[in-house]
């Protein structure tokens, strides 16, 4: 039984909503569960350009998309970790579309971290993390905005964060992306998990939850809402090509 804990298994779950199709872009119905509904053309803004995101490289885009759990390692940490700390500024002239500047993005994954910090999420000369969930207090992904802070803990291997409350602009970029599942926490799950922790991840209709094995506690999870499909479906321009509101990348 310990054996299969520690096993990684980074399988992600469809969410509640199914695709609200539509003839045309114009029309298109945001998708985001904390954004009002209204027309791409008068008020969404891509956070990214829709030539460059043909060729976004993304974890999600590259994996089997119908996930209901995973699995592994947690990795703590506190309140208003911000954009800077997830991924300093220095590295943010990797580019993402490139499949090695990819990997580095990873690596570089909550380095600017403070040394109060003694577990590197990433361990110096490493791609990728031993971590696959992260779970922080309020405010998580605060500062300034950068699409390369999803980006980099998707890279890494992370598969959610599980925060009691995030920054608007990095649950946008999440979902945007693709890369990772920003999860609500009913409570400061970040005081009773150690980095360490094994746990599991369910993400299910009405009640989605996390388990941590190596406490036994259970720990009930906000739905995720019109956000899932997105993330499934490896951000939101695989979103609207697979949905049919923009030409496919082939097209």
């Amino acid at each position: 039984m310990a054996a299969s804990l520690q096993s990684a298994n980074p399988t992600l779950s469809r969410t509640l909503a199914s695709p609200n199709k539509s003839p045309s872009f114009a029309t298109f119905r945001s998708p985001f569960l904390r954004f009002n509904s209204t027309s791409v053309a008068s008020n969404f803004k891509p956070l990214v350009s829709r030539e460059a995101s043909s060729s976004f490289v993304t974890r999600s885009a590259a994996e089997p998309q119908e996930r209901k759990t995973f699995h592994g390692l947690c990795y703590v940490v506190g309140d208003n970790i911000d954009t800077d700390q997830i991924i300093p500024a220095e590295f943010l002239t990797l580019v993402p579309s490139n499949p090695e500047e990819y990997e580095k993005l990873g690596s570089y994954a909550l380095v600017g971290l403070p040394a109060s910090y003694k577990e590197r999420f990433v361990q110096p000369g490493e791609m990728k993390t031993k971590y696959s969930i992260i779970i922080g207090g309020e405010n998580f992904g605060c500062g300034s905005s950068r699409e390369h802070a999803p980006v980099c803990l998707g890279a890494a291997g992370a598969k959610a964060v599980v925060a009691q409350s995030y920054a608007r602009i990095f649950f946008r970029n999440s979902v945007a992306t693709g890369e990772v599942y920003p999860l609500d926490s009913e409570v400061r799950v970040c005081d009773e998990c150690k980095t360490g922790d094994v746990a599991t991840v369910e993400l299910r209709e009405g009640d989605s939850i996390l388990i941590n094995h190596t406490t036994g506690k259970e720990y009930k999870l906000k739905p995720i809402g019109d956000a899932g499909p997105v993330i499934d479906a490896g951000g939101i321009f695989a979103y609207a090509r697979k949905a049919g509101m923009i030409p496919s990348a082939a097209a």
